[in-house]
């Protein structure tokens, strides 16, 4: 038995049918692991140690009635439980760093899926960038001069926030546009942080494919399909998921980061692919367990708590 703590925005909130933190819930509650929600805000670090305010929970997947919660009680992070699912979602911002930083006080004590210096450590459009030839042309930059030039020489880009999340603030920019200088300066009034731009791939019509991979092996994949007309496939912005095999690119692309995200500890990871190219490696809460689960049967809950488990049992 494990005691776990998760550390999600407000569980009352989720779609039991479509949301990857309940799945993996359901998977510990199964396993006979009890569970803990709190809020990142709830954390509290004193003289070393690392308290949050949080509750005991049991779920069911009936939405609406899917969570009773136990009453409020003041968890040691580094004492009183084994793991800690870290599944708040973006945006990347200093608040979600900070977090990264107070759970460093506890792992690998207390395991805290995935390893926060390492999430903390690879943001996830710029981390893509480590693994020579699996990206299309990219450029990050806040230069006005640099990201003109880029669209300059590119034609056909998409303009993304760095730090963005679920498809938020992402622009197609054809060749010639006169749109990007606008653009770059609403972006800096709001930011400091810099732009994401990247040649346009037109297979994005065909879908933009999630694979999930655990401890840095594949485990299935789904195909979001973005709108007729639209350039953003994420689900929460009106993509569809559908089945899709992984093809022989997936496997290369993923034979290629796979050992990289072991190193770093990286359990649970959901890379981007579009074509044949690389876009994003997602390690802060990645989506689409339950999409693959009902598709095609292969359980990425199961495969993480499996490698949870072995990691727990391990001798320290």
């Amino acid at each position: 038995m494990l005691k776990v703590a998760v550390q999600m925005d407000p569980i009352e909130t989720v779609n039991v049918e479509s949301d990857t933190t309940f799945l993996l819930m359901l998977e510990a509650q199964a396993r006979g692991h009890p569970l803990w929600v709190h809020d990142v805000a709830t954390l509290a670090l004193e003289d070393g140690r690392l308290f949050c305010r949080a509750r005991p929970v049991a779920i069911r997947p009936v939405q609406g009635e899917h969570v009773t919660f136990g009453p409020e009680t003041r968890l040691d992070l580094g004492a009183d439980v084994d793991v800690i699912l870290m599944r708040q979602d973006p945006p990347f911002d200093m608040a979600y760093v900070t977090a990264t930083y107070l759970l460093e006080t506890v792992h690998p004590r207390t395991l805290v899926v995935n390893d926060p210096a390492e999430v903390r450590s690879a943001p996830e459009k710029l981390f893509a960038t480590r693994f020579a030839g699996l990206q299309p042309p990219t450029l990050i930059s806040s230069d006005p001069v640099a990201l003109a030039d880029f669209h300059a020489r590119q034609g056909d880009v998409v303009l993304k926030p760095l730090h963005g999340a679920a498809g938020s603030g992402v622009v197609r920019l054809k060749a010639g546009d006169p749109n990007l200088g606008a653009l770059i300066e609403i972006h800096a009034a709001a930011s400091r942080d810099p732009l994401v731009i990247q040649k346009f791939l037109p297979a994005v019509a065909a879908g933009d494919k999630r694979i999930i991979l655990v401890e840095g092996e594949p485990v299935g994949a789904i195909n979001r399909v973005p709108a007729k007309g639209a350039v953003r496939s994420n689900l929460r912005v009106g993509g569809v998921a559908e089945p899709v095999e992984l093809t022989d690119r997936d496997l290369e692309i993923c034979a290629a980061i796979g050992p990289e995200l072991r190193r770093r500890g990286l359990l649970f990871v959901g890379i981007d692919v579009i074509g044949d190219w690389l876009t994003e490696i997602n390690v802060t809460s990645p989506t689409g367990a339950q999409q693959l689960k009902r598709f095609s049967g292969v359980d990425a809950a199961a495969a993480l708590w499996d490698a949870i488990e072995r990691k727990r049992a391990a001798p320290a």
